[in-house]
Formats: C-alpha cells, sequence, structure tokens
C-alpha cells in the first residue's frame, strides 16, 4: 500500500515548534543518537576482546546492548530527516516496517532479560552444576528464540494491518508504535486477541519469570553467607533496575492505545523521550558502572595512566 501518512508532532507541541526549533531538534537528537551508539558499542567492543568476559551473563549484556542500538537506529535516522523536511511524511508500508522492528526487538529485551535471570538463577542457586548447564549451546539457543520468537510473532499483526483500510492520515506519534491501530477504519477483536496473546508470550510470561528466578535468588541468598549475599546483590540489581525501567515503558505502550482518550501532552513527552532517548543510554550507564568487571575495563580504557 503506497499512502503516505502526515507525520504530527503532537508531543513536540506541533509544526509551528517544529518549524521554529528544527535545527535545534536535530542537533539534540543526532548527539544522543551518537552517545547511544557510542556508550552501547563500547561495552559491546570490551566484552567481545577481554576473556574474562566471555561468560553468559556478559554476552547477554552484549545482546542486551546491541538490542539497543538496533532499536535506536530504527527511529532515529527518519527522525532526523523529519526535522530537516517541509512535511514529516512516511509510507504506510514503511511505517508498518517500523513498527514491526520495533516491537520485535521490544520483546527480544524482555526473553534477553529473562535469559540473564535464568543464567543468574543457576549461578546463584545451583553454583555445582552451572557449567553443565550454561554450556554455549544453551546461551546460543537462548539468543536465537529472543530475536526470533519476537519477530515471527509480531509479523502477523503487521501483515495484517497492511491490508487494512484507512480512515486516517495523521499519526500522532514521532515514529510508528501501536499508534498505527487509530489510523485503521475498524480494528477487529481477533486483531486485539492476537496482540493480547503476544503480549503475554514476549512480556508478561518472561516478566513473572523473572520474579520468580529473582526471588528464588533472594530466598538462597538469605540463608547463606555475606559473600553470597553480595555477589548476587551486584548481579542481581542491575537487570532488576532496568527490567523495571522498560516494563514501566511498555506498559505505558501498551494503554496509550487502549484508551481513547489523548494523556496530556506533558506525559507524552516524558515517556517518548523514554522511548528514544533516556532508555538506549540508560542500559549502558546502569551496566557499565554497576558490572564490577566491566567498569574495570571501562577504566582502564579510558584512564590507563591511573591503572598502572
Amino acid at each position: 500500500m503506497g499512502d503516505e501518512l502526515n507525520v504530527t508532532y503532537v508531543i513536540l507541541g506541533g509544526h509551528v515548534e517544529v518549524e521554529k526549533y528544527r535545527y535545534l531538534y536535530f542537533l539534540v537528537i543526532f548527539t544522543v543518537y551518537i552517545l547511544i551508539i557510542c556508550s552501547n558499542s563500547t561495552i559491546v567492543y570490551l566484552i567481545w576482546t577481554h576473556q574474562n568476559l566471555h561468560e553468559p551473563m556478559y554476552i547477554f549484556i552484549a545482546a542486551l546492548l546491541l538490542n539497543s542500538v538496533l532499536l535506536s537506529t530504527v527511529i532515529y535516522p527518519k527522525l532526523l530527516v523529519d526535522f530537516l523536511s517541509e512535511k514529516q511524511i512516511i509510507s504506510y508500508s514503511a511505517c508498518l516496517f517500523q513498527f514491526h522492528i520495533f516491537y520485535s526487538l521490544g520483546g527480544s529485551e524482555f526473553l534477553l532479560l529473562a535469559a540473564m535471570a535464568y543464567d543468574r538463577y543457576v549461578s546463584i542457586c545451583k553454583p555445582l552444576q552451572y557449567p553443565t548447564i550454561m554450556r554455549k549451546t544453551t546461551v546460543s539457543i537462548f539468543l536465537f528464540f529472543a530475536w526470533l520468537l519476537p519477530a515471527s510473532q509480531v509479523a502477523v499483526p503487521a501483515g495484517l494491518s497492511a491490508n487494512k483500510k484507512l480512515c486516517s492520515f495523521t499519526l500522532k506519534s514521532i515514529f510508528c508504535n501501536n499508534t498505527v491501530y487509530k489510523l485503521q477504519c475498524v480494528v477487529s477483536s481477533a486483531q486485539i486477541i492476537h496482540d493480547m496473546v503476544i503480549l503475554l508470550n514476549v512480556a508478561l510470561l518472561p516478566v513473572l519469570f523473572i520474579l520468580f528466578t529473582y526471588t528464588r535468588i533472594l530466598i538462597i541468598s538469605y540463608r547463606s553467607s555475606r559473600e553470597v549475599r553480595k555477589k548476587a546483590a551486584q548481579t542481581c540489581l542491575p537487570h532488576l533496575i532496568v527490567l523495571v525501567n522498560f516494563s514501566c515503558l511498555c506498559a505505558y505502550d501498551v494503554v496509550t492505545v487502549q484508551l481513547e482518550s489523548d494523556f496530556p501532552k506533558t506525559v507524552r513527552l516524558i515517556m517518548t523521550l523514554q522511548i528514544v532517548m533516556y532508555h538506549p543510554l540508560f542500559n549502558p550507564i546502569m551496566y557499565g558502572l554497576k558490572m564490577k568487571e566491566i567498569s574495570k575495563h571501562l577504566k582502564k580504557l579510558f584512564f590507563p595512566a591511573k591503572m598502572i
């Protein structure tokens, strides 16, 4: 379908403000995009090049950070072009492609966090069995399904939406998320049910699994020595903080399409900034500062003289 969608920058205050501050917006977004690429890629590089970081936990962290780079790349280049264009438009097919990639990578994030939770559970609760359970093959299978499962499931609503009749050509967002449903004349109950099943598979079930594993870790750690409790806190706390942050973002994204009433502009601004700026920068900061081994290598990389 070759229809054009007029993307209105409602969150940024409308076309007038976009015209007035377009170069400032472009500079800010471009700077943030470069920071996202550099910060995430630096930690991925450290994990790739240092042998002591070739462990399942760090491999999953690298995959999560790579996910952030890909997620940002789905949004930022088009957004940068829009700020320099007279009209902010996108073809319906390109919009659905962005929709598919955005939610595929979002689902992957939950599954990667679930894999990390399982890795921590085995490491702390079954340390003697850890080398046997968390082999390279196991890690590869987790990574494969973390990316394949959401992509294959989200392909269905994206494909169904391609043939839907449109009654609106104005997208009240700065990128194509589930607000594309508001462009369609009718959203069938079957489509809503299928989306709920996807949400259950790639978000709710992984979150419940993560909460279960960390509850088990908490119980085991409480009964164990101080050293075990310290290890659990150091490795599990960053994962939990990232989970809470991303879960709030996902909940907002789901609620916006279910509620017909518009959110206040300030709320939309804050949440959209979290999607395109805060969250992709939050992950490398959290793992870079809170994970001891990664933090050590970062200090060696940026302050080599002080490490001598």
